[in-house]
């Protein structure tokens, strides 16, 4: 399906209304998954023309997804990645895990923006960022759209070479579905159990009640409940 490619128009409002000089395009990959962390990148693009077919990750082939990252990689004029472990997932909650994988994004940046374009309606990120959310953004931004390839592609490889040396998970074929849910998946946990790289809080285990007792308790119950509705999906 043609779409139309990303710009910098909200990056020159936010200089134009705000004053920034430096600002930041923020996307995340991994909300969604069983397995693995949630990753963030944070780009910082100026006001450069991008590289030819530059568009949200979900809508590039991951063969041009993996093209196409090295060449932004080197394009951007920064870039920094942050994640939130399974663990902090489940002990924070998915909100307060993206919030901390952001923030370790920016950190990693040599200089700190003046304003971040975030992806999508909710602001996690707060005070004293200032930000600018942008619904489907990583379609439209410029920004936004680099930093999601980044983080797609960061995150899929991390997630192939989970125990690819011993074959460990190989039964949950981590490099084909990236930690998210898959019949494949399903039914490596169904016979073996999660792993150490499994959430543990999520409502996937009330499906296995083989494993159930590994379940942890979220944080609150509001909380779970705010957060469920992305434990479910696709996402490869």
């Amino acid at each position: 399906m043609p779409y139309e490619p990303p710009t910098h128009t909200v990056e020159r409002s936010l200089r134009a209304t705000t004053g920034a000089r430096t600002v930041a395009g923020v996307d995340e990959v991994g909300r969604g998954a069983w397995a693995g962390p949630v990753t963030v990148c944070a780009a910082v693009t100026g006001l450069r023309r991008p590289p030819e077919g530059l568009t949200d990750s979900k809508l590039i082939t991951p063969r041009r997804r993996a093209e196409l990252a090295p060449v932004l990689r080197d394009w951007v004029t920064a870039y920094g990645l942050g994640h939130s472990s399974p663990e902090e997932i489940d002990e924070l909650g998915m909100t307060a895990a993206l919030r901390l994988a952001a923030v370790r994004a920016l950190d990693e940046l040599p200089v700190r923006p003046d304003a971040v374009i975030l992806d999508g309606k909710h602001d996690y990120l707060g005070s004293p960022w200032r930000v600018r959310t942008v619904i489907k953004g990583d379609q439209s931004c410029i920004a936004v759209a680099a930093a999601s390839v980044i983080a797609k592609v960061h995150r899929d490889t991390m997630m192939a070479e989970l125990g690819a040396d011993t074959g460990e998970f190989e039964d949950f074929a981590f490099g084909a579905n990236a930690g998210y849910p898959s019949p494949t998946h399903r039914a490596a946990l169904e016979e073996l159990g999660p792993t150490p790289h499994h959430r543990l809080s999520w409502s996937y285990l009330d499906a296995l009640p083989r494993w159930q007792h590994l379940k942890k308790v979220r944080f609150s119950a509001e909380a779970a409940a705010l957060e469920s509705g992305g434990q479910l999906g696709f996402d490869f």
